[in-house]
């Protein structure tokens, strides 16, 4: 039998080249630090310029949206105060044909009133008619005595007075009658020139002496 040296084991051959493999094969497949941290910055900066142009997009597209809903609102805007204007025009027009077709009567209720005729249930009638058309913006004009004005004054009479210093309204055969400030029917007056060639004596110039007077020297001294 074969003695077994006792403290030693026998290790099986290992080849000399496998070994020599085993220790190269860690080496090789570890990547360098220096490359690991060259090719992480080169990723990032790629990706931040890449969200950079992203957001330059959005934000090109947030400006041109704003601007249309800005003009929208613009023309919204205007398209409102031409619906009130056109409105308020509609109105005004409505209004003043009415009281056109009016007028007639109440020409009749101011002649009746002039020959004391507006009494009874009729005055009432009357009264309450013109407190309506009041409250509707009809506004009566034209009095004796204004100065006469072709945009509001229609002249149907003339004459010459000695008492006046310009053309003067002298009678109102037909009042006028205006809304704010549109007329619908002017005043129909009778007008008054001041007389042709006349002219005002002067106060401090001597009255004219009768020839007679010029002749004898003056008058006789008592």
């Amino acid at each position: 039998m074969t003695e077994e040296t006792p403290g030693f084991e026998e290790k099986p051959d290992v080849p000399s080249g496998a070994a020599a493999n085993d220790d190269a094969e860690p080496k090789a497949a570890a990547t360098p630090p220096a490359e690991e941290a060259a090719a992480a910055p080169a990723g990032d900066a790629s990706e931040t310029a890449a969200l950079v142009a992203q957001l330059d997009q959005v934000r090109t597209a947030l400006g041109e949206r704003t601007a249309d809903l800005q003009r929208l609102q613009a023309e919204y805007q205007n398209y409102r105060r031409r619906v009130e204007r056109d409105r308020v025009a509609v109105k005004e027009i409505a209004v003043a044909n009415l009281l056109t077709e009016l007028l007639p009567v109440l020409d009749d209720i101011g002649r009746a009133r002039e020959h004391g005729e507006l009494v009874g249930g009729f005055k009432s009638v009357a009264e309450s008619l013109e407190t309506v058309v009041a409250k509707m913006g009809l506004q009566q004009f034209g009095k004796e005595g204004e100065p006469f004005d072709p945009t509001v004054h229609e002249a149907l009479m003339h004459s010459y007075a000695p008492d006046v210093t310009e053309t003067t309204c002298v009678a109102i055969l037909q009042p006028g009658y205006r809304i704010g400030e549109r007329t619908i029917r002017p005043a129909r007056v009778a007008v008054a020139e001041p007389q042709p060639g006349a002219q005002t004596v002067k106060a401090d110039e001597p009255a004219e002496q009768p020839a007679e007077d010029k002749e004898n020297g003056g008058p006789e001294e008592g």
